[in-house]
């Protein structure tokens, strides 16, 4: 069903038979769709958009990232991979103290960069059970442009500017993206040759002795050690992405599936468990009952998702008791439609047990989805964590090494205390749904905190209001909690809201803070769903972004 009402930018969705490729770079998506008419797969199709997208959007993807996979077979069996690397064995809070860190971990530079990254590996899992193509045939693209130039998309030329200084503090940085420290405009080249050689070994000789295992592993840790990073060669050969149980909860008839801790998955589900005791068609998209109640909802559920997550195999996370749905009836009580509940001040409804200080989880993603001519859905996700993830290259690799271990702590008591082997609690979150035992929705989006957030939206968008996949992902964003770049804990808001309904939400208690009509900072969403009555894959990309939604 489409709403007649839903927003209207001109954009239509895309809807073809075959095969679909939704990403947030037009060249990506350009790459996945030749991978599906040259007879792969969605894996096939997936991996070449997400190498891609490590030349075209180095900003937020990278060899250096980390990544997750949600597959579905077109019985919908539901299959999760984790390619998140965990802390490196002389990462412990001692090494960290003893180079004055006692507080925090340094959130760029060689420091940060303390976990292995595991993209590549998950891509060589993936390609291992669903590969059709041969390996080498998939990264032709990201070679090319990597080798030649890409042109300079919005998204890029924007956090240039934004990152202008951390790009010319670093020389290995400022060199491919700042030159003469002026940073790249729209449209100009940047050539990668450091990278294109890279991925040429990694295309010749797989994922384990083209990178974790062989040389080019050994001269990624050499090219960060000498500054302080505890990432060695024996951690990359150590190391190995997985397959794992998806977690979910049934939303009005959908199941909906996530990735486990140590994800924040288990958040969008608790959201939808909270919000479907409520009549939310009955409120109407874009209503101010239906955005106070979201972020009401948003609350609780980052509440719970502070006081646990991390990796589950350290920590037993009462996963089950949160999911439930009693849970989340007695969580409902708390909500009131007439006053806004303080952020900071939400307590989770299970206690880990020490209190430590919590910090927000920041960071940039690149989101993507995949359906085949064979009925295989891919909803995948990587990042390098923050905006040019570590702040620098590796030595000669072309490489930038994610800081995502920045986010450990170096509390005692604190669940995601920063362990040698362990993973760190991870934004990352791709997103699927299923229908009467169909694969029914691939989806997902970048952003930190917004990610759970921009699912839950574009769900309700999609079920209770009847939009159509490129309308959903269209419709007003709206944040809870710290936006990319700020430290208070606002309700922000894209300008397309009506000064009626910001006005009713500053009554209720909700910080507002208004952004521009289209930003983006809100995330880019990326979508593909399967039309059952049509016989059709319709798919949506974000305006906010770069991407394209094509199919065939």
């Amino acid at each position: 069903m489409t709403a007649a009402h839903g927003p209207r930018t001109g954009r239509p969705p895309t809807r073809a038979d075959r095969g679909m490729v939704s990403s947030p770079h037009y060249l990506a998506t350009g790459a996945g769709l030749a991978a599906l008419r040259a007879g792969g797969s969605a894996v096939d199709a997936t991996i070449a958009v997400n190498a891609l997208l490590c030349v075209a959007y180095p900003h937020m993807a990278g060899l250096g990232g980390d990544g997750f996979w949600l597959l579905a077979d077109p019985d919908a069996t539901v299959h999760g991979l984790n390619a998140s690397g965990p802390a490196a064995r002389a990462a412990t809070r001692d090494y960290y103290g003893e180079r004055g860190h006692t507080d925090v971990v340094p959130s760029r530079g060689a420091l940060s960069a303390l976990t292995v990254p595991g993209a590549v590996d998950g891509w060589r899992l993936a390609h291992e059970r669903y590969g059709r193509l041969p390996w080498a045939d998939l990264f032709d693209d990201a070679i090319h442009y990597a080798r030649h130039g890409v042109p300079v998309a919005r998204s890029l030329a924007d956090w240039l500017v934004e990152d202008l200084d951390l790009l010319n503090a670093e020389s290995s940085t400022a060199r491919l993206f700042a030159p003469e420290g002026r940073a790249r405009r729209e449209g100009e080249r940047i050539a990668q040759p450091e990278l294109a050689r890279s991925l040429e070994l990694i295309a010749a000789q797989g994922a384990r002795a083209g990178f974790y295992e062989g040389d080019l592993g050994r001269r990624f840790c050499a090219g960060i050690a000498a500054q302080g990073s505890p990432l060695h060669p024996d951690d990359l050969a150590a190391y190995h992405a997985h397959w794992e149980e998806p977690i979910a909860t049934d939303y009005r008839g959908h199941t909906v599936y996530e990735m486990p801790s140590n994800t924040q998955g288990f958040a969008v589900l608790q959201i939808l468990n909270v919000i479907e005791g409520y009549d939310v068609t009955g409120w109407g998209d874009g209503t101010p009952d239906y955005y106070h109640h979201l972020a009401e909802a948003v609350k609780l559920a980052f509440a719970d998702r502070d006081e646990w997550l991390t990796d589950r195999h350290w920590v037993d996370i009462p996963v089950s008791e949160l999911l439930d749905k009693a849970y989340a009836a007695r969580r409902r009580e708390l909500i009131r439609p007439d006053r806004a509940m303080v952020m900071a001040e939400v307590e989770p409804g299970i206690r880990f047990g020490p209190q430590a200080r919590r910090r927000a989880p920041l960071g940039d993603t690149c989101a993507f989805s995949v359906v085949d001519d064979r009925g295989l859905v891919v909803s995948a996700i990587q990042s390098i964590y923050h905006d040019f993830g570590a702040g620098l290259v590796s030595g000669d690799t072309g490489i930038i090494p994610q800081n995502r271990g920045s986010f450990f702590s170096l509390d005692e008591g604190h669940p995601n205390r920063m362990e040698p082997g362990k993973r760190t609690f991870h934004t990352l979150i791709p997103g699927l749904v299923c229908v009467d035992g169909r694969p029914w929705l691939a989806f997902g989006s970048m952003g930190g905190e917004g990610q759970p957030q921009s699912q839950a939206a574009l769900l309700t968008c999609l079920i209770d209001f009847g939009y159509d996949v490129q309308q959903a992902i269209e419709a007003p964003r709206w944040l809870m909690g710290r936006a990319w770049g700020t430290t208070a804990q606002d309700m922000s808001l894209e300008g397309r809201i009506s000064d009626e309904v910001v006005r009713e939400l500053q009554r209720r208690g909700q910080p507002v803070r208004m952004l521009p009509n289209w930003d983006d900072n809100m995330g880019h969403a990326q979508a593909i769903r399967i039309d059952f009555e049509r016989g059709l894959l319709e798919a949506g990309a974000d305006p906010r972004g770069d991407g394209a939604a094509i199919g065939y």
